[in-house]
This record gives C-alpha cells, structure tokens and sequence, in this order.
C-alpha cells in the first residue's frame, strides 16, 4: 500500500503527540495566597483502557481542597491530622484534604481512551511564590499512569517522562518576589 508523505507525516505527529500527552492544569499560573480552580485535563487513558480512578494528592500548603462531584463518577476526600493547625474563618483547623480521588460508578461511566475530561477542585493556596507540584494518578482496568515526577534542581519539567502538574504561583500584586 502505498502512502502519502503528508498522511504519514501527520501520523507520526499525532502519534508523537500522543506520547507526550500528560495531566495538565487549565490554568498554570496563580497567585500565591489566593483561592485557585485547580482543573486538571485527562486527555486519554492507559494505552487502550479507560481511566477509572483520578487521584489527586495536595501539595505542601495546599489548604481546605473541595472537589467537584462528577455524574457518573464518587468521591473519596482524605483527610490527615494537620502537624501544624492553622486558623480559618475564625476556627483552628486541625486536620486537612491531603488526598481527593473521583471513581467511575459503572465501566460506561469511565474515561474512554479516545475522549477528554476534567476533574476539578478548588482550594486555598501558599502563600510563597514559586512552583507547585500535584501528584495525579490514573488507574485503568489494565494499568496505570502515576504523573508524579518532580523536576530535581536544574531539570526542566518538560523533560520528565510522567511529570506531576505544575503550578506556577506569582506573588501577590504589589509584593516583591524578592525580599530580604
């Protein structure tokens, strides 16, 4: 069979892409201290199988994370005793999310290779400007995807094979990335 170079070309370019593709944040720069929309775009499963569980582990001085629910889809918040408590809205919070996990309800329920979603949550952010890293996990019937590589000092993030999502946080308006 005989192929075209522009077809071939574009296979390889969307093969190549395909490869490339990993968890996500809609919008990767925030700013620090702020309440931010952290939603992260799945954009395919592992090799053939459908995603059936997204877990999402917190960063350090994520606080107060809340998914949003999916139809079709539960909801599992781990909360862990907090070493440090921290006051909010007038109370002392003792303990924290550290961990949401959205599972499908039913096999028609799960991501399918071939489609796109998001998982969504919002929580309050730290205070220091600098980058943030959310360990996500895909697990499928047959496999699993763990993006959770941070870039050691030096290494870029596009370098890495199964890179965790990052997050740039931009220090608040008017407060100097640089202080002494």
């Amino acid at each position: 069979m005989k192929r075209h170079i522009p077809t071939l070309i574009c296979q390889l370019a969307l093969t190549s892409l395909a490869a490339q593709a990993h968890v996500t944040l809609e919008y990767p720069v925030a700013t620090a201290g702020q309440v931010y929309k952290a939603t992260f775009k799945i954009s395919h499963g592992c090799g053939a199988s459908p995603t059936r569980v997204v877990e999402v582990d917190m960063p350090a001085g994520v606080r107060g994370a809340k998914p949003m629910p999916k139809p079709g889809w539960t909801l599992e918040v781990v909360r862990e005793a907090l070493a440090q408590p921290y006051m909010s809205h007038g109370r002392s919070v003792t303990e924290d999310t550290t961990r949401i996990r959205w599972t499908a309800k039913t096999q028609a329920d799960m991501l399918a290779n071939g489609h796109y979603d998001e998982f969504v949550l919002v929580a309050s952010l730290p205070q220091q400007a600098g980058k943030l890293y959310w360990p996500v996990r895909q697990l499928c019937p047959q496999g699993r995807l763990d993006w959770t590589e941070v870039p050691a000092p030096g290494q870029k993030w596009g370098d890495l094979q199964s890179p965790a999502a990052e997050l740039e946080l931009m220090p608040p308006a008017g407060i100097s990335a640089h202080n002494h």
